[in-house]
C-alpha cells in the first residue's frame, strides 16, 4: 500500500514540474556529522566501509539532494523523490526505524515568498482533503531576535548553534543574563583527556574575557519570551509580532518577510484563518531549516509531512555558494491509511 501511495504522490510532484531523483541508502558519515554533529549518531545507523571509511544509513534525502543541486547549479530547478529512511529509536519503541518518504525540492531565486507559498500551497492542496491540519512557523523569527541582541558576535554565534536544542538555547540566554563568576586562577591537579595545562589556560583566558561582557538587557530576554509564547490562528499572530517589533526594531524585517508570506499563500488560496502559527514550531525536529517552515499532522496528532526554507544548509554543502531552497517530505505510510480511512468512510 505504500509503494502505491508512494507512486501516487511522486505522480502529483512530477506533474508540478519536478525531476525525479535517487541518492544512494549509504552515506557519507563525515557530512553528516559536519552538519549536525555528534548528536546524529544518537538516531542515525553508523557502519564501516574498509574504503569508504564510516557511513551511514540515509537518514533523509534532502542532504545528498542539495550535494547534486550545488554539483550541477542548474537553477531553477525542483526535485522529487521516493524511497526509504532510516531512523534509530532511543526510547519509543513503537516508532519505525526504517520508513518512506517521498519529497519535493525547489531551487528558485525569484520572489522568495512566492516560492514558499507554491510549496506550501502544493502539500496543502495534498494533505488537507485527508483531514490533516496545517501549522506554521518562522526559525528566521528566532534568528533575527539573536541578531538584534546588543551582545558580542560570538555571544550571538553560540546561541545561533542551540536555536534547534531549546533546553540548551534556554541556559545559554540565562548564563549570558547573568553576571560571570570564575574562580580567582585556573583549576589544578591532573591533566585527565586530551586537553594540556595550555587548553585550560586558554579556555579560563576566555572566559575572564567573557566575564567582562555585561549581561544581557532584561528587556532584550523578554523579547524571547515573548516570541516563543506565540501560538495561534496566523492573523493574530502577526498582530501579536507586530507589537513586538514595534518594541525590538531587530524584528521589523523578518516579520514583514512574514507578512509577505502570508499574503502569497493567501492568494494562492489558502484560508489563512485556519491555520495555525507557533513561534516555535519546528525548534525541536527540523535542524537545517533557517526560515519559513509548516507541517501537517494527522487527526492523531502525529506528524504526516514538514519542510520549509533551508538555504543555510546549500551555503554549508555548496563550500560557500548558496541556492535558495524549499521543500518538504510526506510519509506515504500514513497519507495511504487516511486515504483508505476516507474510502471506508465513503463506502
Amino acid at each position: 500500500m505504500s509503494q502505491a501511495e508512494a507512486d501516487r504522490l511522486l505522480a502529483i510532484f512530477l506533474d508540478s514540474g519536478a525531476q525525479r531523483v535517487e541518492a544512494d541508502i549509504l552515506q557519507p558519515a563525515d557530512t553528516l556529522l559536519d552538519l549536525y554533529g555528534e548528536d546524529i549518531r544518537g538516531r542515525a545507523y553508523v557502519t564501516h566501509d574498509p574504503l569508504r571509511g564510516e557511513m551511514m544509513l540515509r537518514p533523509d534525502f534532502t542532504v545528498p539532494v542539495v550535494q547534486r543541486h550545488m554539483a550541477e547549479r542548474a537553477e531553477p530547478a525542483q526535485y522529487t523523490y521516493a524511497g526509504p529512511v532510516f531512523r534509530a529509536q532511543e526510547d519509543d519503541t513503537g516508532r519505525p526505524t526504517e520508513y518512506m518518504q517521498v519529497g519535493f525540492e525547489v531551487f528558485d531565486r525569484a520572489a522568495p515568498a512566492g516560492v514558499e507559498a507554491r510549496v506550501f500551497a502544493l502539500f496543502h492542496s495534498i494533505l488537507t482533503p485527508l483531514g490533516c491540519t496545517a501549522s506554521l512557523g518562522d526559525i528566521g523569527l528566532v534568528l533575527a531576535a539573536i541578531d538584534g541582541l546588543s551582545t558580542t558576535d560570538a555571544r550571538k554565534a553560540a546561541l545561533k548553534r542551540h536555536v534547534w536544542r531549546p533546553h540548551r538555547f534556554a541556559d545559554l540566554l540565562g548564563r549570558f543574563s547573568q553576571p560571570l563568576k570564575l574562580p580567582s586562577k585556573p583549576l589544578g591537579g591532573p591533566h585527565i583527556g586530551v586537553r594540556s595545562g595550555r587548553d585550560v589556560a586558554a579556555r579560563h583566558a576566555m572566559l575572564e574575557e567573557e566575564a567582562k561582557l555585561p549581561p544581557l538587557a532584561a528587556g532584550e530576554v523578554e523579547v524571547f519570551d515573548r516570541l516563543l509564547a506565540i501560538n495561534g490562528a496566523v492573523p493574530d499572530a502577526l498582530d501579536e509580532l507586530g507589537l513586538i517589533a514595534n518594541d525590538f526594531p531587530a524584528l521589523g524585517a523578518a516579520v514583514g518577510k512574514l507578512s509577505d508570506r502570508v499574503a502569497a499563500i493567501e492568494a494562492a488560496g489558502v484560508d489563512i484563518a485556519r491555520l495555525k502559527f507557533a513561534a516555535a514550531f519546528g525548534l525541536t525536529s527540523m535542524e537545517y531549516y533557517d526560515g519559513f517552515v509548516f507541517g501537517f499532522a494527522q487527526p492523531n496528532g502525529d506528524t504526516v509531512a514538514s519542510g520549509g526554507r533551508y538555504d543555510a544548509l546549500t551555503r554549508v554543502l555548496g563550500q560557500g555558494q548558496d541556492a535558495p531552497a524549499v521543500g518538504g517530505v510526506i510519509r506515504p505510510e500514513l497519507t495511504a491509511a487516511l486515504v483508505a480511512a476516507l474510502a471506508g468512510d465513503a463506502a
